[in-house]
């Protein structure tokens, strides 16, 4: 189970976007892509979708260590606990399972 799953809102806390958050897009391997954070700009070649090419600016992954998950707005550590027979994750700050 992973502490930051797609659909969470996180904040970052490291990098050239720091302070901003974001919705997380997709997570894999221990990295995020969150909506509007890491800003890249791709050259793309024209294609059937994309006739035109040109440059774009899309989302990067950045690392999983460099964001917190927003819990009713406040930055939050995750852990886990079993509630009967489901484990759950819990905030840290609070106490309370996210969900």
């Amino acid at each position: 189970m992973q502490k930051i799953k797609t659909g969470d809102t996180v904040k970052v806390i490291a990098g050239k976007d720091k302070g901003k958050d974001g919705k997380v897009l997709h997570v894999k391997d221990g990295k995020v892509l969150v909506e509007g954070i890491g800003m890249v700009t791709k050259h793309t070649k024209p294609s059937a979708a994309n006739q035109q090419g040109g440059i774009v600016n899309k989302e990067s992954f950045i690392d999983a260590s460099n964001v917190m998950l927003l819990h009713k707005g406040q930055p939050t550590r995750v852990g886990f606990k079993v509630e009967g027979d489901k484990k759950v994750r819990v905030a840290k700050a609070t106490g309370e399972v996210i969900d």
